[in-house]
Formats: structure tokens, sequence, C-alpha cells
């Protein structure tokens, strides 16, 4: 680092203030805590289409990570109702149907319910970016801004793995990698799920995650 400037952690602190500064509500000041040692919440929602500006989350679901395990036992799925009603093509992707969601919690409790369940755990998803915009457009008039917690991508996690595995010339020819899930599950010996289910998607995100992590270790 040269003379003069800003160290990483130095600026880091500095965000971390500015946002608990502008934060909207103090009573979610525990995301900004340090988080526990060895834990993750892999985090999926299903939403009515994919349009971040004007589609709407109809469910969360979301599980702790300890460690190497997947604590299934410890998670959150809530049904989410959405103002605008679903439409029948979303309804054959997720399969819930307007009635199944009719007793759906409004969005602002599930936020709440799932920022607790949270905590300051970093995240962990496949394609979460996508995620993550439809969470921060609902939070951002409730917080003045998004999650503020790390999030780690499976998919580029996976992409880092089976680049290492290429040989020379196809790294210097940026040789395209499979990044779908079946492909990424299947390759690492990962049982698959029913997809397009918030609580499924999750904790298959979590099993590709360890996975990921243990391959890296060796």
């Amino acid at each position: 680092m040269r003379a003069g400037l800003p160290s990483p952690r130095w600026l880091g602190a500095l965000k971390r203030e500015w946002m608990l500064y502008h934060l909207g509500d103090p009573a979610f000041r525990f995301m900004f805590d340090a988080p526990p040692e060895g834990e993750w919440v892999s985090l999926d929602c299903e939403t009515t289409g994919l349009n971040v500006r004007t589609d709407e989350i109809v469910s969360i679901g979301a599980v702790r990570i300890v460690g190497n395990r997947i604590m299934t036992s410890e998670r959150l799925e809530l049904l989410v109702r959405p103002e605008r009603g679903v439409s029948a093509e979303s309804v054959r992707i997720h399969r819930l149907r307007e009635r199944d969601l009719a007793q759906g919690l409004p969005i602002d409790e599930a936020l709440k319910q799932l920022m607790r369940f949270i905590g300051s755990r970093p995240l962990v998803g496949y394609y979460l970016e996508f995620d993550l915009a439809m969470l921060n457009r609902a939070l951002f008039p409730m917080l003045g801004q998004g999650l503020p917690q790390p999030a780690i991508e499976v998919s580029s996690l996976y992409y880092d793995y089976k680049f290492r595995q290429l040989p020379a010339y196809q790294q210097q020819a940026n040789a395209p990698i499979d990044l779908r899930f079946a492909t990424l599950m299947g390759d690492l010996g990962l049982p698959v799920r029913d997809a397009h289910d918030a609580v499924n998607d999750a904790v298959m995100a979590a099993l590709a995650f360890i996975k990921l992590r243990h391959l890296q270790r060796h």
C-alpha cells in the first residue's frame, strides 16, 4: 500500500459507519455486528417474474450453515402476499397460486423476519445478485439501503474451481464453463431437489458452497 493512502480496513470501517448513520430503522443495527465465525446463511427467493423493477417476491427460503453442516431444522420458510397477484406463467414455475399466497405475510413483515434470521452472517446463493436486487428494492423504503452482509456467489466459486482445472491454453482462451445449476450439482456429485422451491434451492446452494469450500482446501 502506498504511503498516505487509507487502508482497505479503514475504508471498510468508514463505510460501515456511514451505513449505520443512514440506517432507516436502528432496530436492525445488529446486521452490522461481526458475524459468528464459520457461519453463513444460504438464501433464495421465488418471484412473480424476472423484472427487478416491477415483479414481486412470493416466497423466501433460507438455511443457516455452521461449518460443514446445514441446519435444516432451523430453516426459514416464508410465503409473501404479492400486491398485484401472480400470472399463470409464474405459477407454472414455482407452483404457488394466488389462494396459496392469500395468507402470506406482507413483504415488510417477511423482510423483518428474514433480517432477524440472517443477523450479520454472510449470504450464500446461486445467482444471488437477482435475489438481493429483489430484496433490496423492497427493503429500501424501510432501511434506506439494502442488506449490508457480504454475498458469496456459488456459481463464481464453481467457475474458479473449474477454471483452475483447465489446461493453460484453455485458460488463456477463456474457454467457456457451463454454470447451469443442474450441471454444477451433477459435476460436484450432489443430490438435486425439486427446483423453484425457495427452501430447496437454498439447501442445494448450501450443499454446493460446502463442497466447493472443501475442494478449495484440498
